[in-house]
């Protein structure tokens, strides 16, 4: 069966139910914790049987503290997005002339109107940053933003990242509650947890649940560069509930709500929220430098489970899950300078252990180009340690500038390889295909670009594999390529 992942976002125009992913921003900051000591009546049923008989209050854990506190910072977020119209008809339509087609009340063709979206923030600072999801905002034309009050302000967008699915927004106000970062790390399995938003329209709406599983990669956000390490909760979570909080007993936010899995659209038994450790490295990022500052080891890798070892394990002598194989090493990459090669298996960075590639994706996230970690990997038996500089997406140990372009995501749609056999047909030596087209306003899009074509060139710069769109950082002026069907089409694009 399918599974299908549903953003929890509300279309409140229409009362739709739409999506809206959420993620959480947390840091390392100090947890308090209450230390419960389990008291309890042992009754004897005569059979040799007990149970628990008394209930201890002191024994189990109180909510109260965490909800009264944080439901003050968790804000309701109303979209406001242009849509393109349709050829319209309005008014009454009398059946003579609408018989001979004559057309009746036309209105203007293609005139955008406007649909209400929403979803959920979190204050994070006294001075009005919230924080929310990339898709809950994405598209606006106007943000309004309703606190715990019912005080209402417009809001401006900060900055967004894609690849977490996470946003910052800004309201102008003072002296305003906020949730403090707690560490998503700290999390233990079956700790309880309270989700607060506005599901349904229904602000400032609590539910309460526990941990279920960290580090969860469900693929869920369309992109090839996506950083994904949700932290599963059975918290009830439903649409419009993106964008808000996860918080823990101390009232800490460890988490920004996300997505749920359902086949109804409604929440099923379990939700997904962005842990604090990815959302407070990517608002800093928003806050100082306007872009997210994106760390590359330069590596693809494959996760060691048990499939891998049942495909691969003894052709490359592997026998125990754990780690990361490095399938292959960018040339011009961080890992390759430092002597990290094809093979080997990545076992911890920075002390951190790599178990699945929800934990690689994770460790990476926390770092900014320049920035060096130590890497353990074991090659041919053998344990062996790096120092690794990390580098930007153009292959520079250096900061991202804001004006610098992301290819990925100007071109708006996904790649893959070429194989030799399709480079033989077409008469090329290299190049990367279209395998989807995700946004209308990317340059695929908008070029009338169809799926299938095969990118050599890019302004000038040889395209040889997805890894070079990542070397791309000025304005994407000129296309060349071919279809499957043999025919060389440039594309010129005008500014």
């Amino acid at each position: 069966m399918k599974r299908i992942f549903l953003y929890v976002g509300m279309v409140l125009a229409s009362a739709a139910i739409g999506g809206a992913t959420a993620y959480v921003v947390a840091d390392k900051a100090g947890h308090d914790s209450t230390e419960y000591n389990q008291r309890a009546e042992n009754v004897s049923f005569g059979s040799g049987m007990t149970h628990f008989a008394s209930y201890q209050k002191e024994s189990f854990p109180d909510l109260t503290y965490a909800a009264e506190n944080a439901v003050h910072a968790v804000v309701n977020i109303e979209v406001t997005q242009l849509v393109k119209g349709s050829n319209r008809y309005g008014g009454s339509m009398d059946p003579f002339f609408e018989f001979f087609g004559i057309p009746q009340g036309y209105s203007q063709q293609n005139a955008p109107r406007e649909v209400k979206a929403g979803g959920s923030g979190v204050i994070i600072s006294p001075d009005g940053y919230i924080v929310t999801n990339n898709h809950v905002v994405e598209g606006a034309s106007k943000l309004k933003v309703k606190l715990y009050d019912q005080r209402t302000f417009d809001a401006t967008l900060v900055g967004t990242d894609p690849t977490s699915d996470v946003a910052l927004i800004k309201i102008d106000a003072e002296n305003l509650p906020i949730l403090k970062f707690g560490s998503s790390d700290d999390l233990r399995l079956g700790e309880w947890v309270l989700a607060i938003g506005s599901p349904f329209d229904l602000q400032s709406t609590i539910t309460a649940g526990i941990v279920s599983a960290k580090a969860r990669n469900l693929g869920a956000i369309n992109s090839q560069y996506r950083i994904e390490s949700f932290i599963q909760t059975d918290a009830a979570v439903n649409p419009g509930n993106s964008g808000g909080a996860l918080v823990n007993t101390a009232g800490e936010l460890i988490g920004i709500n996300t997505l749920i899995e359902s086949q109804t659209g409604s929440y099923i038994g379990y939700s997904f929220a962005v842990p604090s450790s990815i959302v407070q490295k990517v608002v800093t990022d928003l806050k100082e430098y306007g872009v997210v500052q994106r760390a590359m080891l330069g590596v693809s890798y494959q996760e060691i489970n048990d499939a891998f070892i049942e495909q691969f394990g003894e052709e490359y002598g592997i026998s125990e899950i754990g780690g990361a194989y490095i399938a292959s090493v960018d040339p011009a990459g961080a890992a390759a300078a430092a002597g990290i090669k094809e093979g080997d298996v990545l076992l911890e960075i920075d002390g951190n252990k790599v178990n699945n590639s929800a934990d690689m994706s994770e460790i990476i996230s926390r770092y900014r180009p320049n920035d060096k970690v130590s890497v353990k990997v074991k090659r041919n038996g053998n344990v062996k340690q790096f120092d690794v500089v990390l580098r930007n997406k153009a292959g520079k140990a250096e900061l991202v500038q804001r004006d610098m372009v992301d290819a990925v995501a100007a071109l708006g749609g996904q790649f893959a390889e070429i194989n030799d056999r399709t480079k033989k047909e077409l008469g090329i030596k290299y190049g990367i295909q279209v395998v989807s087209i995700d946004s209308d306003e990317g340059i695929l899009a908008r070029a009338r670009i169809r799926r299938g074509y095969v990118i050599t060139h890019i302004n000038g710069m040889e395209i040889r594999s997805v890894n070079d769109l990542n070397r791309i950082t000025d304005k994407i002026t000129d296309i060349e390529g071919v279809y499957p069907d043999g025919r060389s089409v440039n594309y010129s694009l005008v500014q």
